[in-house]
């Protein structure tokens, strides 16, 4: 009876020193886990504003609904740090452009962020064949004044893209007189909108059931616009120089040919890379020009392209 006593203390102290040292172990593999800098590791829930507009249309930020999609766009936005960081600075080197065209066309200032969203500010084609900074479909760039041809390719000139935008977003207003409406029928179209609004007899963006590339379009633009005027509080911080400038240049106007762009620039102190990025909408390398249209090419001076010019005050 004492032999299986001491037997039983023996196998139960043995089981007591096994769960111990596994213990032992597991505790001390979660302190080395977590006890390391907190604020590494914190992501933050994002709060929205207690109040928000679109071209001074009041966004209905009491209902659910809206709010949901509209924290979806701040989260991705806002936790997609590289992506928005490259937003923001390409907006300062565009955004100058953009502004004084938009308020010159009566088009509200909110539109910069229209263009930022479809673009991302870079001459992407998308898969449909929309291009340039405000992603034109051929023949709607055509309808508004674009030359797109083989060898000039207006949709990728930003001034005269702003301006063909502009009738657009006018002509869409006059329409829906609803600047928000006439935002999404960018993404959509006049008549696909239209046609939404007569079979499901509301005519409010947010009451509106849309595909789903349209019903986030406007969520999507008002989450930039929220983070471009607080950046910090969304957790973005820069000074300056981070920021790319803006390179003035000089216009020269061409209406003839030139049978060799690469030469043309040499000849103008600068080179066929600096030519084309400044000029994208140049898309070969002559221009043949047989209509004789004028053209207004962008020269940026030398000075220009140095970093010490827009920022002579630097300390490394």
């Amino acid at each position: 009876m004492i032999k299986k006593s001491l037997t039983l203390f023996i196998l139960l102290l043995t089981v007591y020193i096994v769960i111990g040292l596994f213990g032992s172990s597991t505790n001390t593999y979660e302190k080395d886990n977590f006890n390391q800098d907190e604020d590494v590791y914190k992501n933050f829930a994002l709060k929205l504003p207690y109040k928000l507009d679109f071209c001074n249309e009041p966004v209905p930020l009491e209902r659910l609904d809206v709010r949901e999609s509209l924290d979806r766009e701040l989260l991705v936005n806002t936790y997609w740090h590289s992506q928005t960081f490259l937003l923001f600075k390409r907006a300062n080197r565009f955004f100058p452009l953009i502004e004084p065209i938009l308020k010159n066309n009566n088009i509200p200032d909110d539109f910069k962020y229209l263009a930022l969203i479809e673009s991302g500010f870079t001459n992407v084609v998308s898969a449909a064949g929309a291009t340039g900074f405000w992603q034109f479909l051929k023949t709607t760039g055509e309808k508004y004044g674009l030359i797109i041809n083989d060898e000039v390719d207006e949709r990728y000139n930003l001034e005269k893209s702003t301006q063909a935008a502009c009738k657009y977003i006018n002509n869409s207003y006059s329409f829906f007189k609803n600047w928000t409406l006439a935002a999404a029928a960018y993404n959509m179209g006049d008549v696909g909108l239209s046609n939404q609004i007569k079979n499901q007899k509301v005519f409010n963006y947010y009451d509106l059931f849309l595909n789903s590339e349209t019903a986030r379009y406007i969520y999507r633009i008002l989450a930039i616009k929220i983070i471009f005027e607080n950046p910090q509080k969304y957790g973005f911080y820069f000074e300056k120089e981070d920021l790319y400038p803006l390179v003035n240049t000089q216009k020269i106007s061409i209406d003839s040919a030139i049978t060799d762009l690469a030469q043309f620039a040499l000849d103008l102190g600068i080179n066929y890379k600096i030519l084309k990025e400044y000029n994208p909408w140049l898309r070969k390398p002559s221009l043949q020009n047989k209509t004789k249209n004028t053209y207004q090419i962008s020269i940026p001076e030398q000075e220009e392209l140095l970093f010490k010019t827009h920022f002579p005050d630097y300390q490394k």
